[in-house]
């Protein structure tokens, strides 16, 4: 399927590096299917409108990627509107942060579930359909946390390395299908998420970042959508790093 015509599906796809993500690929006029789990549509909406502006069909779903039957029900119904998902991006994300002695079984399960049994859930639901055609995108967003740890997010990271182990995995498995399944690591990235943590340790992030800036949304959804394009069509496995030097 030509880029101009793609079906792709962005999880996490209201607000912050979802919506970069969905903004790039409406370059391209692609169907865009938006998945978040925000208290409201409001967010979503508003990515709606900055899409449509770009000619893009879009629309969006609120459900909890969590979810085994959740997600089973919209891809399923995505796959029979539309044919096919030919591609994926794994976005959804959140934290709960705190010390491991601090840190409750339920904040280690929220978080585990989210952000990494959600790629399962929404890979697994794609990855037959995309082997029978023989052609399909899969981008996973991990963290830069993922590889280098982080005090107060042992949950998150290893939700994070997590992801990286399952791209790589489930690439070896695809490939001699034609499907691509590929990771982002973001660094310090300007988003509501990054916005919430303490001026001390914004201050230490910056300090370590040899460009010396903070990176935006944009920067990390380009990197994403050149993955997903024909160009990138020999690259699978990968974790490509969009952190300004923070980890080489």
């Amino acid at each position: 399927m030509a880029e101009t015509e793609r079906v792709v599906v962005i999880t996490g796809g209201s607000r912050g590096i979802g919506r970069a993500v969905a903004e790039a690929f409406a370059r391209d006029a692609s169907q865009l299917i938006l998945v978040h789990n925000d208290p409201d549509d409001r967010a979503a909406e508003e990515t709606l409108a900055l899409v449509a502006r770009e000619g893009a069909k879009a629309e969006a779903h609120r459900i909890d990627v969590s979810s085994r039957t959740h997600v089973e029900g919209l891809f399923g119904d995505v796959i029979e509107r539309w044919g096919g998902v030919d591609v994926l991006v794994n976005n959804a994300g959140i934290t709960r942060d705190t010390l491991l002695m601090r840190m409750s079984e339920e904040d280690w399960d929220t978080v585990l579930s989210v952000n990494l049994k959600s790629v399962f859930n929404c890979t697994r639901s794609v990855i037959q359909s995309m082997i029978k055609r023989r052609t399909g995108s899969v981008v996973n967003i991990s963290s830069v946390v993922g590889q280098i740890g982080n005090a107060g997010q042992a949950n998150y990271a290893a939700s994070k390395a997590g992801i990286l182990g399952f791209t790589r995995s489930v690439a070896r498995e695809a490939a001699p299908r034609g499907v691509r399944v590929n990771a982002v690591a973001p660094g310090f990235i300007d988003t509501e998420m990054t916005a919430n943590l303490p001026q001390k340790a914004k201050d230490a992030f910056m300090s370590q970042i040899p460009m010396g800036r903070i990176g935006t949304p944009k920067d990390v959804a380009e990197v994403v959508y050149w993955l997903c394009s024909d160009v990138a069509s020999y690259v699978t496995g990968q974790t490509i790093h969009v952190n300004g030097g923070l980890y080489m």
